[in-house]
């Protein structure tokens, strides 16, 4: 402390004319360089200081004013997707519901229709066995028919002589003539 305070004295010893020295006692005059720059940094910086602190202060709040509305704007967003998707969700397993239910509707559906069409062909065989089985008995009958017509023609022409045949011939004649009269 001693050196401190003879630098301040040594101050006061120095010729005041024209000679020029460096002060060798480095801790003496870094000292004193250091409270004179300091004290004008106060001095003069203690505004710009000041204000450059409150600039920071106020980013810093305002950093966190738009942190904060923009943690609730994604909040708010997050609980708006969450809700889209809580209602996607339920529509999706509407849709699977419904989904489920039209695939079984379209099932009954078509096992409906294909008893339906089995049922129908199952008519239109048997129509066609009844058509098939009526047109074989009508072929049946006509033979049976055509036969027993060759077999009276047979008979008759064998039996009939000319005379007999003239007689049946005049006689149905007869018949036809009388038949027109009284019709007319």
């Amino acid at each position: 402390m001693k050196n401190v305070t003879d630098s301040f004295v040594f101050l006061g010893q120095w010729p005041s004319a024209g000679s020029f020295g460096f002060n060798t006692d480095i801790l003496a005059t870094n000292l004193i360089n250091l409270t004179v720059v300091i004290g004008v940094l106060i001095f003069f910086g203690k505004g710009v200081l000041s204000d450059l602190l409150d600039n920071r202060k106020q980013r810093i709040l305002n950093t966190i004013r738009n942190s904060e509305e923009l943690r609730g704007k994604a909040i708010e967003q997050l609980e708006k997707a969450r809700a889209r998707l809580r209602n996607v969700e339920k529509e999706a397993d509407q849709f699977r519901v419904n989904g489920y239910s039209e695939i079984e509707r379209e099932k009954m559906n078509l096992i409906n229709s294909t008893y339906k069409t089995l049922e129908q062909l199952e008519n239109y065989k048997n129509e066609t066995i009844h058509f098939e089985q009526q047109r074989a008995i009508n072929q049946v009958r006509q033979r049976v028919f055509q036969q027993a017509l060759q077999g009276a023609l047979g008979t008759l022409n064998s039996c009939l002589t000319n005379e007999l045949h003239l007689r049946t011939i005049n006689a149905n004649i007869g018949m036809f003539g009388t038949m027109k009269e009284i019709t007319d």
